[in-house]
């Protein structure tokens, strides 16, 4: 039997949001132009005591003090949103600490991206859908009408559904898919495999039987890329995806054997004799161009020579 996610309750004129950094050192001037950004949409933020250091080697603080701020987030009755300041590595850390049943017991937009798919990996286990999506750099720096920032108020003022369109891209698989997206950055997911946070296993113990992966990656080799995804194929883990949304992936090198990402992903889906439907080029990932999209969450994936459209 299929489990059904919860989808936290939207955000209200002057609720709280809290802002942690559950991973890598942040710029302060970052936490406060996000700061200044949620005060300006109407929003309280809350920077919580250790979001600032102090730091603890490449750390934002140490991980008592991270975990400490994120169950407090959680905890609090008046917060109604979690921010996550940066990705980077470190929230690996903090899933025991967490834990699931925290989460389950207070639903509430986490939001992040990165290394905080890990986060999103313990949100998807406690059942609760949680937002991959800009982070507190993208809200200081980018102007407040950039299309990802507006996608990001109106999934947390008014929930879901909501539709994305993309353009075609030369490598697209054509088809249509629906089920729970899960995913995100791949290198993080990665490690996370055969733990109680693979999100292969947490959609299956939720009952999903074909879900839609996400993927997208920064300063990996292509071949490290390869090597990961060829892990997810000889797992047995791409043979039950009813899809795939391929997003950015930046700062790497062309090598001797492909030009570029892209082509080498869609190279071994050929390799394996893949069908699924399968949408590159997707705007959400390590760039400005990062549309939120709600983990754990039903996606229905469309993609036809005219482009993609991907709806929750």
């Amino acid at each position: 039997m299929k489990r059904e996610m919860i989808v936290p309750p939207s955000l209200q004129s002057g609720d709280v949001v809290a802002i942690v950094s559950p991973a890598t050192i942040v710029k302060e001037e970052y936490i406060d132009g996000a700061s200044e950004f949620l005060r300006s949409e109407g929003f309280t933020p809350r920077v919580m005591p250790h979001a600032k250091g102090a730091s603890s080697g490449s750390y934002a603080a140490s991980d008592e003090d991270r975990l400490a701020d994120l169950r407090e987030a959680f905890q609090d009755s008046d917060v109604k949103a979690i921010l996550c300041a940066r990705g980077g590595y470190g929230c690996n850390h903090l899933l025991e600490g967490v834990g699931e049943e925290l989460v389950r017991e207070h639903p509430k937009w986490l939001i992040g991206f990165s290394d905080v798919s890990a986060l999103h990996a313990l949100s998807g286990r406690a059942g609760v859908v949680s937002l991959h999506a800009p982070m507190a750099k993208h809200l200081a720096t980018l102007p407040c009408d950039q299309y990802c920032t507006r996608a990001l108020m109106r999934i947390l003022t008014e929930g879901l559904p909501i539709e994305y369109i993309a353009p075609p891209h030369p490598f697209n698989r054509e088809g249509e898919s629906e089920g729970m997206l899960i995913g995100g950055n791949l290198a993080v997911i990665n490690g996370l495999a055969d733990t109680p946070y693979d999100p292969f296993r947490i959609a299956r113990e939720a009952g999903e039987t074909h879900p839609i992966l996400f993927i997208e990656d920064i300063s990996e080799a292509i071949y490290a890329v390869e090597r990961m995804l060829i892990r997810l194929h000889l797992g047995g883990h791409l043979k039950s995806l009813g899809g795939m949304v391929v997003g950015a992936f930046t700062e790497y090198r062309a090598d001797r054997n492909h030009a570029d990402m892209e082509s080498m992903i869609s190279a071994l889906l050929d390799r394996y004799g893949y069908e699924f439907p399968t949408a590159f080029g997707f705007p959400a990932g390590h760039t400005d161009d990062n549309l939120p999209l709600p983990m754990g969450a039903t996606a229905r994936l469309s993609v036809t020579a005219e482009g993609t459209t991907l709806t929750f």
